[in-house]
């Protein structure tokens, strides 16, 4: 009887997450992720996942974020055929992520071939509409905490993670000689500090475990973020400027909306215009209403009240292209939140050459930038960078550039120390993945310091290992 685990990405990084889970002979791979970040990262998307002589059962997903769900039309688009198992509320968020990213891929696909700046002629993009579709009939949504069956002698649960609506560890169950053995993936593990989302559940027991690391060498500042969002809000709005917000359109948008709200409650800053420019988040937004189970623990926008508890006083959202331009040259102070969180396309690039050359504006980082991406150039600033290349233009940066590191929807490795000590049966096997190398390799210390009889490893490139 063999079990085994094959990482084929998230090893050695932070994108591109995928794990062929093997019991004898059934075959399960947990998660199916794009890579991002630079050309080269992006460019393994283009690689076919499985040799055709590898099967693949299922699919079981830990969340909807594209880099653990975002590969499943590319994977369908090459022929696959199967279930794909996940939580209810992954199963909302997934058409909004999904078919945002099937659209941008016709944008770059088409902005390619009208400038010539691919060398593919013509240029393709990675998956279409169609594909999303059919990944989309596929999908067989779960209750959190319950057993279902994949085979006769394997089951899975999906368990609260605390990261976004839907975000679940995995849990897996497999009948063994000795008994049955527990593996279980964290996914992403959020925290306790979220104003929106709740923390992830402690998990009883598990046999072996596949653990994140993104933030496995770092710890998040401590700070009440609603104060230190208005000390940057009010500053920005003293000078009557604008404060451009960067935000991951499923999540964080969701948290800054609230954020800015509580803000306003508190007196901490003036009711100024607060505009979404995103039609992904504007949906996303909806979902999360959707899924109060969710929701933090106490937060009064659960309750009837609802989205007036919840939204700023002067808020308002756009779908139409036409607007977002107006927005562009909109007047300060105002805040807009818009998506994509990395700079890695969507209506931000715009927002970002309209304010970055004015003194008076603020772009506002407020969640993970991975390296090679616009995001990670413009907060970092290497060698006092002075002009940010957007649409192959060089654009002055003159705004001031602020982050909130506390704004993580990721745990820091602390706050998964923590939530390993109230494991109540430790596990004998730790797998250390999701992470660059340096906070991989801190990770695996980390673990070690307190559970010294766990043999701990760190994937740091892609591979297969055993278990139990």
């Amino acid at each position: 009887m063999t079990f085994s685990l094959e990482f084929l990405g998230a090893a050695g990084g932070v994108t591109g997450s995928r794990t062929l889970v093997k019991f004898d002979g059934y075959q399960a791979l947990v998660d199916c992720g794009l890579f991002q970040g630079p050309k080269d990262i992006r460019q393994k998307n283009w690689d076919v996942l499985l040799a055709p002589d590898k099967k693949v059962d299922a699919i079981v997903l830990t969340h909807a974020h594209l880099d653990h769900s975002g590969y499943l039309p590319r994977f369908f688009n090459q022929g696959w055929r199967g279930p794909i198992f996940c939580s209810e509320g992954t199963a909302d968020l997934l058409p909004v992520m999904l078919r945002d990213a099937a659209y941008l891929e016709a944008e770059f696909a088409n902005y390619a071939n009208r400038t010539g700046y691919s060398h593919h002629k013509p240029a393709l993009p990675l998956f279409t509409e169609q594909d999303v579709e059919l990944v989309l009939r596929h999908l067989s949504p779960q209750k959190r905490n319950q057993w279902i069956q994949l085979a006769p002698d394997v089951g899975v649960q999906f368990i609260n993670a605390g990261h976004i609506i839907g975000a679940s560890m995995v849990q897996f169950s497999l009948a063994h000689p000795n008994g049955t053995r527990i593996l279980t993936f964290s996914g992403d593990l959020g925290h306790d500090r979220s104003p929106t989302i709740r923390p992830p559940n402690p998990i009883n027991e598990t046999d072996a475990l596949v653990l994140e690391s993104t933030y496995g060498d770092r710890l998040h500042p401590r700070n009440h973020v609603v104060t230190e969002f208005a000390a940057i809000a009010k500053r920005t709005f003293d000078r009557g400027g604008v404060l451009v917000i960067p935000a991951f359109a499923v999540g964080r948008a969701q948290e800054i909306i609230y954020i800015v709200r509580l803000a306003e409650d508190a007196g901490l800053i003036p009711k100024v215009p607060v505009i979404l420019d995103s039609p992904m988040s504007k949906i996303a937004t909806k979902v999360f209403f959707d899924h109060p189970e969710d929701h933090a623990e106490g937060a009064p926008f659960s309750k009837l009240e609802g989205r007036d508890r919840y939204l700023p006083a002067q808020f308002s959202e756009i779908v139409s292209a036409d607007d977002s331009m107006l927005a562009c040259m909109k007047s300060g102070p105002v805040v807009i939140i818009s998506a994509a969180g990395m700079l890695n396309g969507g209506r931000i690039l715009h927002h970002l050459k309209a304010r970055l050359p004015h003194p008076e504006n603020t772009v506002l980082f407020c969640g993970y930038q991975a390296e090679g991406t616009k995001g990670r150039t413009l907060q970092d600033r290497p060698n006092n960078l002075t002009k940010l290349r957007i649409h192959h233009k060089e654009v002055p940066i003159m705004a001031e550039i602020a982050t909130i590191a506390a704004l993580s929807a990721h745990g820091d490795w602390q706050d998964i120390v923590d939530w390993l000590k109230r494991i109540r049966k430790p596990p004998s096997q730790i797998i250390i993945n999701h992470g660059n190398p340096e906070a991989m390799v801190a990770m695996v210390q980390h673990v070690k310091d307190i559970l010294p009889r766990c043999h701990v490893q760190a994937m740091l490139q892609p591979g297969k290992l055993s278990l139990f």
